[in-house]
């Protein structure tokens, strides 16, 4: 049936990133394309081989940008669909709720 089709398309989309390694031999490497990344590499602060916190500009807004990155056939990171860009606000509140998230850490 077409519902079945469908619930079948979104499942296989939803699987297609699933890889959540930061093995650092895992180049994270993609076939879809992703858009052009704006910052050098030496801007952004590494979280593990795979994943970047990024300060950008965006429509004359501040962005504080934690996404995941692939590398394309020429050796070049780009920027994937896995990650969240935060206003300056939001991660003003994020920053604030450290605490009480560590807090919640099992250790």
């Amino acid at each position: 049936s077409i519902l079945a089709m469908a619930d079948l398309k979104r499942k296989k989309k939803s699987q297609e990133y699933i890889d959540d390694s930061d093995d650092p031999q895992d180049t994270g490497e993609r076939t879809k394309k992703a858009r052009k990344d704006t910052q050098p590499d030496n801007e952004m602060i590494a979280l593990s081989a795979k994943r970047f916190v990024n300060v950008r500009m965006f429509k004359g807004k501040c962005l504080i940008d934690i996404r995941e990155y692939w590398i394309d056939d020429d050796g070049e990171r780009k920027p994937g669909k896995k990650g969240i860009s935060l206003s300056v606000e939001q991660w003003e509140k994020l920053k604030n709720a450290i605490p009480e998230i560590d807090s919640k850490i099992a250790k």
